[in-house]
């Protein structure tokens, strides 16, 4: 008997696997609300260079502006530079350092980088990171590379995560996630400095990289196969979830530091609520600890609600599931490329989640030249996610995984590529696009998680079980 066998005796699908996803839904919508971050933590307002008041007898604010700040080619006024000595205007008094009388000095207006520094509109944001350090200017690159800094985070932590919860559990390094994660979150919100908050970013990010990478296996390996479409659609709604919670607490909170607290804290509960996740019954076989596997197959039997024979969860039974299960040797990352089917996979798979994942965050974290403010189009980019997933679900069933994953994606790059190509002014036409876009990215991401999790055997085993026609992949249906 295998561990599918096993499963469908105890329930593959009930109470049990509806309860476990219900208490991993949290890390599902906290993803996403650290990883579009960015969007309000890094949002740069319009700024100028701080300049002298304006004084009493010089009525005309915009004159004295214009007095003091060079125009940009499109006719604004500069955000980074400012004339070293004010420019003589028409019909006004001049005033300003270093100028006797109103006469203009010949030739082109020197112009200086704001040596005072920078004011900042705070209608819109009270503070952010850019408004702190200001990250603005000849300094903007920094603030861009947050973004870059974290998700390298995430890339390190998929890894080093993916190893240590194959060898230690995926229960147990959920814990730590949770944990790490709510420490470099407070530690990021406390940053007195750039490279403070650059470096616990970053470990935030691979932290984070956890649940990413230990949610799905630990929901997956105790669902059936008939059900894991159905599962994995309705899971990913959390994520869709906390897209638009972000909008929300964005709106609600203006001040960086309390933002990034606000989307921290919620791993307090989510710490608490380990106390009834499941391990993975599968993976403790695995490792041969038939007793806690044991415990927890009776624990969803008795939830789930089918008769199970005594025959069926005994000790004897269990050591033959496990004897199957077991590995000869610890899994690694080269057994993606050990025998050319799985070489094959692993490469046409990178190949897919690099346009998902640059076609999604790409649409997600750029929300200008929409006509919309930044919480609205949050809000629209969180609430086409729902009907995308609606798609996907239909899609699999009807047409396969294959078709949907390049009928998406190919959606997607329509959508961005003719957004290029829309004039600026056609305000209406290019935010259609931005959401068709912003959809289908969605449709791609949700069908790829199903996809790649259907691709891979659970454990990859010893070398003569690594053979093509030995090795145990799941039947994908197309």
């Amino acid at each position: 008997m295998g561990f599918e066998e096993l499963l469908d005796k105890v329930g593959g699908f009930g109470p049990f696997q509806l309860r476990n996803v219900a208490l991993l839904a949290l890390p599902r919508v906290l993803l996403p609300m650290h990883f579009l971050l960015p969007i309000f933590l890094a949002a740069v307002p319009a700024h100028r260079c701080a300049l002298p008041g304006v004084p009493d007898n010089f009525s005309n604010e915009d004159a004295w502006l214009e007095a003091h700040l060079p125009r940009e080619p499109d006719g604004r006024l500069s955000a980074c530079l400012r004339f070293t000595h004010p420019q003589a205007l028409p019909n006004s008094t001049l005033w300003g350092e270093g100028q006797n009388s109103g006469e203009q000095p010949e030739g082109e207006p020197s112009t200086v980088p704001c040596p005072q520094g920078w004011e900042y509109n705070h209608s819109e944001f009270s503070s952010t990171i850019a408004t702190e350090w200001d990250l603005v200017c000849e300094q903007k690159g920094l603030n861009k590379a947050i973004s870059t800094f974290f998700f390298a985070g995430v890339l390190v932590g998929a890894v080093v995560y993916g190893y240590l919860s194959d060898r230690f559990g995926r229960r147990r390094l959920l814990l730590v996630a949770y944990v790490s994660s709510l420490a470099l979150g407070l530690a990021s919100a406390a940053s007195v400095s750039y490279i403070m908050f650059a470096i616990t970013r970053t470990l935030t990010g691979m932290a984070l990289a956890g649940f990413t990478i230990i949610v799905m296996p630990l929901e997956l390996e105790w669902l059936d196969v008939r059900h894991r479409t159905v599962a994995g659609v309705l899971s990913s709604t959390f994520w869709t979830g906390g897209v638009m919670l972000l909008a929300l607490i964005g709106y609600l909170i203006r001040d960086w530091r309390w933002l990034l607290l606000t989307v921290t804290l919620p791993c307090v509960p989510g710490i608490l609520t380990l106390w009834w996740v499941p391990e993975s019954a599968r993976w403790l076989l695995t490792q041969g600890r038939v007793e806690e596997a044991h415990r927890y197959l009776l624990r969803c039997a008795r939830l789930n609600g089918p008769p199970v024979g005594e025959d069926s969860l005994s000790r004897e039974a269990l050591n033959k599931v496990a004897a199957a299960e077991r590995m000869v040797r610890r899994p690694s990352y080269l057994d993606l490329f050990r025998t050319p089917r799985l070489r094959y996979i692993s490469l046409c798979c990178m190949v897919v989640w690099f346009g998902v994942n640059f076609s999604y965050y790409g649409v997600s974290l750029d929300l200008s030249g929409l006509g919309l403010n930044v919480y609205l189009t949050q809000l629209v980019f969180g609430a086409v996610e729902l009907p995308s997933k609606l798609l996907v679900y239909l899609s699999v069933r009807h047409a396969g995984r294959r078709l949907t994953m390049a009928g998406t994606l190919l959606g997607a790059a329509l959508a961005v590529g003719l957004r290029i190509l829309v004039s600026p002014e056609m305000k209406s036409w290019s935010t259609a696009l931005a959401v068709m876009g912003k959809a289908f990215s969605e449709a791609a991401f949700t069908t790829a998680y199903l996809f790649t999790s259907e691709l891979y055997p659970t454990v990859l085993s010893a070398p003569s079980s690594l053979q093509e026609e030995e090795m145990p992949m799941k039947q994908v249906q197309d």
